[in-house]
């Protein structure tokens, strides 16, 4: 038995027990990937379909910093906005927000809500109007603090960024997206763009959506990015293992300084710098019972999904993990990954 063959049994076991129907988990020290397993099944209902290592996931609030933070730093690299910019500038916000800046919306200390259920009165407007609907109703929460005083993970945070960033540039974030992913060479399964036909059977199924009464499977499965048009700044991106690995180790050598061809350094590390007492501009952080386990370095960088994603970055030992589930098929109900995700890493980092 090699070394690495204990964490396909460890993954093994979570599908016996129920943890998650499948996973793909990749790891590795930039290019060099010395762990590549695929488990259990990308779907059960209606029927079981076994997971491949190229399964297309859902990945949920992985899209934050896989996605809007790259539109970000581009903008931020083009001098087309900058971080302490107050977002007043660009929109007509209520005096409570006047002094909500793009650093505040990036970190999750904005003082915004969580989450709010919009697309049940959302889904009764026109697809066209809205963006604007929704962010009208975001402008008009009540912040549960003074912006910049403190951080609460927050949904809504992005999904007025997406709207900010198309509203200064005219053009769709999934286009400025697109872009920035054919830069850096991917045209396979990010936003959904591939060169070859994509079968139903290619997506991990994720739930059995009560609002949508069916399984979601290869269609976003965050409601308020589905009422959006299937995307947003909080959610709608669709990739492989592989891929997120490879977009990871490609900012890894950007930050690091290998390469400079599409991000300036300087950019990477302001954006993988702590900003408050968790979150940096886009990333989460280690914390004392983080997913990350207890083996990453204290300078490391990380995001979950909630289909069951997720990604840890070592900035310091240059480690990459990144694991992906079903674990919401077909219920969301399903918890148990919160205690394996850390018993995981641990075992990963020991071995790497």
């Amino acid at each position: 038995m090699n070394q690495y063959e204990e964490i396909r049994i460890l993954l093994q076991k979570g599908v016996k027990e129920g943890i998650f129907p499948g996973a793909v988990l990749i790891a590795g020290s930039g290019k060099h990937i010395f762990i590549h397993f695929s488990v259990g099944y990308s779907q059960k209902i209606p029927y079981p379909v076994p997971m491949k290592k190229d399964a297309i996931f859902d990945l949920a609030s992985l899209t934050k910093p896989l996605s809007t933070s790259l539109v970000a730093m581009k903008l931020i690299q083009e001098k087309i906005i900058s971080l302490d910019l107050s977002i007043s500038e660009f929109i007509p916000v209520p005096e409570d927000k006047k002094d909500i800046t793009f650093r505040m919306l990036l970190s999750h200390s904005s003082g915004l809500p969580s989450w709010r259920p919009y697309y049940i009165r959302l889904s009764k407007y026109p697809l066209k109007i809205r963006k604007k609907i929704i962010v009208d109703w975001i402008l008009k929460e009540k912040l549960l603090f003074y912006p910049g005083s403190r951080e609460t993970y927050s949904d809504l945070d992005f999904i007025l960024l997406s709207y900010l960033f198309e509203k200064i540039t005219g053009r769709d974030i999934k286009e400025i997206a697109e872009e920035i992913y054919n830069l850096l060479g991917f045209s396979y399964t990010f936003l959904g763009i591939s060169k070859k036909k994509i079968k139903r059977e290619d997506f991990s199924a994720t739930e059995l959506c009560k609002w949508r009464k069916r399984i979601i499977q290869g269609e976003v499965h965050d409601e308020n990015a589905f009422s959006l048009g299937g995307y947003s700044g909080h959610a709608g991106l669709f990739s492989t293992a592989k891929e997120v690995y490879d977009l990871c180790s490609i900012l890894l050598d950007h930050y690091e300084g290998e390469r400079g061809d599409i991000f300036k350094p300087d950019i990477l590390k302001e954006f993988f710098k702590k900003q408050n007492n968790r979150w940096t501009l886009g990333w989460d952080t280690p914390t004392k019972n983080s997913s990350s386990g207890k083996l990453f370095s204290k300078n490391s960088i990380g995001h979950l999904g909630f289909t069951g994603s997720s990604i840890w970055m070592d900035l310091d030992k240059k480690i990459i993990v990144v694991f992906l589930t079903n674990r919401i098929h077909p219920g969301r109900e399903n918890q148990k990954i919160k205690a394996f995700r850390p018993i995981l890493h641990d075992e990963v980092m020991k071995r790497i």
